[in-house]
């Protein structure tokens, strides 16, 4: 049987370009150290990250017909890989301001170490690149990963990258088998994609997610923490100067993530915020207790507020019956550090589900 493989202000502009990713690393801005960098990963894994980049001195991008250009991809297979057998899935998506060289520079080594000592069963990931000009950096926000007026991203990831990795790696066909996981952005574009796509996926991971993108408190403030008793609905997004963080002293504002996805006069920008805002999609979507399972992990000195967002999301769910598995570290920040510390978690929870359809 033949098996599938198939100067100052140069300063402030360069630090904005790197401050704002959950894994800010050094490792990004340097073309040369990326040249290397697979092969520096890969002499220290277990496992194998095959290279569908041009990060690493040849294009061997895929072709993506919904975006009509040639998109990075990594994907990673499990130590004792063998492609006469079938694996779980995992899909990592990346936050704003990263690529998916984030993904092979700050992740994979963690969840190989947990695939070589059992702690998490071996399983192939994916990890596209859903930037939006592909290079990791804050003025190159991310897509989100959805259909807008910057491009289908959407139909990039779910029929491209999709079709992809089912026709070239043995993976098992069952939703139960599948789990997408995303961080910041790419968090909340997970829990968008599980819900959509209820058939694909039965696991979904945020770390950091921003769960409700229409959050304020019933004065009009994002800053504001949950008070299920003070909560009201962004409706204003022509209007784009919120600061929804800061960095440094560098404001991040709202018009950073959504001009590149919608423009401010675009009448259709409400309605499609609120179609792909995870805590509307609950209702949207009617998802049922069962139907998926679901883990958050959050921080309570998040500098995005994400915490207001995540704990009306559980609100709402938990209203709606359906349970949400946390993670929580109250003094933790939206960076490399605290999520470090989350992932174990992760892996714990996951582990256990995935560990039947494991070969």
């Amino acid at each position: 049987m033949r098996c599938r493989m198939n100067s100052r202000l140069f300063f402030i502009l360069h630090s904005a370009c790197c401050i704002l990713p959950w894994l800010a690393s050094p490792a990004w801005a340097h073309p040369l150290r990326r040249f290397f960098e697979l092969d520096r990963v890969n002499a220290q894994l277990q496992g194998r990250v095959l290279d569908f980049t041009r990060n690493h001195g040849r294009d061997n991008r895929i072709w993506s017909p919904a975006l009509q250009q040639k998109r990075d991809l990594y994907v990673y297979l499990p130590p004792g890989f063998d492609p006469c057998k079938q694996y779980p899935l995992a899909l990592w998506l990346h936050g704003t301001a990263q690529d998916e060289f984030s993904f092979l520079h700050d992740v994979i080594l963690r969840l190989d170490q947990a695939m070589s000592s059992g702690r998490l069963p071996p399983l192939i990931l994916a990890a596209p690149d859903g930037s939006i000009r592909g290079k990791d950096c804050l003025l190159n926000p991310s897509s989100f990963f959805l259909n807008s007026e910057a491009g289908r991203f959407e139909d990039f990831l779910m029929i491209d990258v999709w079709n992809f990795v089912a026709g070239n790696f043995p993976i098992r066909p069952e939703r139960d088998a599948h789990a997408i996981l995303g961080v910041s952005l790419g968090g909340a574009a997970a829990f968008n994609k599980a819900i959509k796509y209820p058939t694909y996926f039965r696991h979904v991971v945020g770390l950091f997610p921003p769960l409700n993108l229409r959050w304020q408190d019933c004065h009009g403030h994002y800053r504001a923490p949950f008070d299920p008793c003070c909560w009201g609905w962004r409706t204003d997004f022509v209007h784009r100067r919120t600061v929804l963080a800061r960095f440094y002293g560098i404001p991040i504002h709202l018009r950073k993530i959504l001009n590149p996805l919608y423009s401010r006069r675009n009448p259709e920008t409400l309605p499609a915020i609120i179609r792909n805002n995870p805590i509307e999609m609950l209702d949207l979507y009617d998802v049922q207790p069962g139907q998926f399972e679901m883990f958050v992990a959050y921080s309570g000195k998040d500098q995005f507020n994400i915490a207001a967002q995540v704990e009306s999301f559980l609100f709402v769910a938990r209203q709606r019956g359906l349970e949400v598995n946390v993670a929580y570290d109250p003094q933790g920040r939206h960076n490399r550090r605290t999520a470090e510390r989350l992932l174990p978690d992760i892996i714990d929870w996951l582990a256990p589900r995935l560990a039947p359809y494991a070969p």
